[in-house]
Order: structure tokens, then C-alpha cells, then sequence
């Protein structure tokens, strides 16, 4: 502090204000770079987007594009205070690879990230399980994907984590099958129960009949007889019919006469003798 002190006091009036209008300078070059760095990415963006770009990319690319520029920005109003810009630049390329040696899990997770744009295992906007999280896909970024959940959390996944584990995109395909497993008391006629669930399928808007539902036999269980009910929705209905369906079918079973038994244990009890 004593040394920058005594530099500052040896530089005359016209010197002060020269290097003043340097700092003032390059904030400017910072400020205004900045912002055109900014509307170089709504532009590229918006172009990407006429293109029908897939979301993901254009999310990854801004993002890989804007600290580029951001890098440019600040080298420039560096070498305008006068600072020699490429010494700096090769201190920094050497900075960054001893950083790039003590980060290890960062380059991991900006390969993945390049993996994932690249493959393309899930998009913006599908819902999926990944990283052992399951949610919305909002956006992929450098180092991590950002999820939210059904209930409204926001989660930070890093991307080498969902690379490195089973993705399982819920959202693929326009279509979901819904695997449900309807017991039957072991008394009840199995015809009548079948029919009961024919109608209750063919009568639910939702439930597609291309491909036709199956109604199987499943198992004979210890206390009921168990149908596999397997009816084809929109993957948007998945949820919704599932619930209405497993509310029908109860009610309707139950109306035909069947019924929806639970486990149980019968005891018998026997008295010995006196004798």
C-alpha cells in the first residue's frame, strides 16, 4: 500500500486525470460490451428458435456463446487500461489448466453436458428420471441441468451425474400404457368381473382402444384372483385416468357383485378334551 501510495503521489494533475478516464473508459467498454453481448445471444437465440432449434441446444449453445463473449469483453477493457492483454492471456491459459486439474468434476460435468446435447436423451419441457431425481426438464446448462418437480421444487442436477445413471424419459413417446392389478374375491364369477372391466375401459374417453386394452389373468394370489389391466393413454392423460380408473373400477366391480377382498387370516381354534 506504501509503494502503490507513493506511485500514486509522483504522477502529475494530467497524469491522475488520464488514467482516471482510463478506468472510466474501460467500465464503459464493460458495461456496453456486456449488453451487446447479451443481445447477440436474444438474437442468436431467436434465430435458433425460426429454425426450430431444439430447446436444449439453444439453452446450451447461449450459454457456451455468452462466456465467450463476456471473456472477450473484459480482455478488451483490460488492454484498454493499458495492461498487456497477451502476457494475460497465457498466465491465464495456464491458470486455467492447474484449475482445470483441481476441477476434475467440473470438466466432467461440461463433457456430459455436451453428451447430453449432443445424444439427446430428453428435451426441455419432458419428464423424466434422471440422477435420481424425477421432474420437468427446464434447461441444460454448462455444468448442470435444472429440474423441477411435481411438487414445485426447483433441482439442481450436475450433468455427470445423469450421465453416469439410467435416464428414463417419461415424455418420449405420445403414448403410456398404465399397468394396473384388479383382485377378484376367489367366489366371484371371473366372466362378469372381466366384463365389468371391458365396459369401464371402453367407457373412459381417455383410454385409448388403439392399441386395444388387454385384460389378463395375472396370478391366483393368496387371497384374490388378480387381473393385469393394461389400457393405452396419451402420455398427458397418464395420471388423471389412471386415478379415475382405479375409482371406476372399484365402484363398478362392486355393483356387479364382485368384490375387492384383502388379506386375511382365518384361526381356527379347538378345545381339547377333558378326557
Amino acid at each position: 500500500m506504501e509503494a502503490l501510495q507513493n506511485w500514486f503521489d509522483n504522477l502529475s494533475m494530467s497524469e491522475i486525470l488520464a488514467f482516471t478516464w482510463q478506468i472510466v473508459g474501460a467500465l464503459l467498454i464493460f458495461i456496453i460490451g456486456r449488453w451487446i453481448a447479451k443481445a447477440i445471444i436474444r438474437l442468436m437465440s431467436k434465430a435458433m428458435k425460426k429454425k426450430e432449434v431444439d430447446e436444449l441446444i439453444i439453452s446450451f449453445l447461449t450459454n457456451i456463446l455468452y462466456v465467450i463473449l463476456l471473456l472477450c469483453v473484459v480482455l478488451i477493457a483490460i488492454g484498454y487500461l493499458g495492461i498487456a492483454v497477451t502476457p494475460l492471456i497465457a498466465i491465464l491459459g495456464g491458470a486455467a489448466l492447474a484449475v482445470g486439474l483441481a476441477l476434475q468434476s467440473s470438466l466432467s460435468n461440461f463433457a456430459s453436458g455436451l453428451m447430453l446435447v449432443g445424444f439427446r436423451p430428453f428435451t426441455t419441457g419432458n419428464f423424466v428420471e434422471a440422477g435420481g431425481v424425477s421432474g420437468t426438464v427446464k434447461s441444460v446448462g454448462i455444468f448442470q441441468t435444472k429440474l423441477t418437480t411435481p411438487d414445485n421444487r426447483h433441482v439442481i442436477v450436475p450433468n455427470s451425474a445423469i450421465t453416469s445413471q439410467a435416464i428414463t424419459n417419461y415424455s418420449a413417446f405420445d403414448t403410456r400404457r398404465i399397468d394396473l392389478v384388479i383382485g377378484v374375491h376367489y367366489d366371484d364369477d371371473l366372466k362378469v368381473a372381466r366384463q365389468t372391466i371391458e365396459q369401464v375401459l371402453e367407457a373412459h374417453e381417455k383410454v385409448l382402444q388403439d392399441p386395444e386394452p388387454s385384460i389378463l389373468v395375472l396370478e391366483l394370489a393368496d387371497s384374490s384372483v388378480n387381473f393385469a389391466v393394461r389400457p393405452w393413454v396419451n402420455a398427458v392423460d397418464y395420471w388423471d385416468t389412471r386415478s379415475d380408473l382405479l375409482e371406476q373400477l372399484k365402484v363398478e366391480l362392486e355393483k356387479a357383485g364382485c368384490s375387492i377382498p384383502y388379506p386375511q387370516r382365518d384361526v381356527h381354534v379347538f378345545k381339547e378334551s377333558d378326557d
